[in-house]
């Protein structure tokens, strides 16, 4: 008994017209094992409205069964940061490097430096360790951190093309990849990117 492969090409999928990048964040969202504490140092530390709270048996996604609270705290301009808490969630691991704790952060923007300034005593005098400011030539920042570990950012642009170096942007990524791409080591790779961080201008986000 034979059989037939029939080779005759599949329907090519309709071509989507390309969407324009999103309008603005929504939300983001983060575990707290504290949601009582969270609420407190948002809406009385942050001065950030409690707006919407969620709560569920499964998650609507993925259907998993979870009973969970999902709170939601407003920003001026309507975007929200959001918290999870569910029951029996383990805490999660220790980082690998001191590092992720530094770059991993949520930055919330206000309009002046003298505003940074204010925010830096209002959230000492609520007990609540800052660094900073920070001159980062492009920004003016101060950070600290929530009752969940979650490094903040409050910060204000010192240009008004602090977010709008599209060309720069490219370069940079350009310089760096091939940096890492021509060395052979980590340390080799370590020394190339600091070649190559001494070559570019002073701008820095740490």
């Amino acid at each position: 008994m034979s059989s037939t492969i029939d080779a005759t090409p599949m329907p090519s999928a309709p071509v989507a017209d390309s969407p324009q990048s999103p309008l603005r964040l929504s939300h983001l969202a983060r575990v707290t094992h504290d949601a009582e504490a969270t609420v407190d140092f948002y809406t009385k530390v942050m001065r950030m409205p409690l707006v919407t709270c969620v709560m569920h048996d499964r998650i609507p996604s993925t259907g998993d069964p979870m009973p969970y609270l999902h709170i939601f705290f407003r920003m001026q301009d309507g975007s929200t940061l959001a918290f999870f808490e569910a029951p029996g969630l383990p805490l999660a691991p220790p980082v690998s490097h001191p590092m992720y704790d530094i770059f991993d952060h949520v930055a919330l923007e206000v309009g002046t430096v003298a505003e940074v300034e204010e925010w830096k005593t209002w959230i000492e005098s609520q007990g609540v360790s800052v660094v900073g400011p920070t001159d980062h030539t492009i920004i003016y920042s101060i950070y600290f951190y929530d009752p969940n570990g979650i490094r903040m950012e409050i910060t204000t642009p010192l240009v008004d093309d602090w977010n709008d170096r599209p060309g720069k942007a490219a370069e940079a990524v350009e310089a760096w990849s091939k940096a890492k791409a021509g060395a052979n080591s980590p340390e080799a790779t370590i020394a190339a990117l600091h070649q190559v961080v001494a070559n570019w201008e002073p701008t820095t986000f740490d």
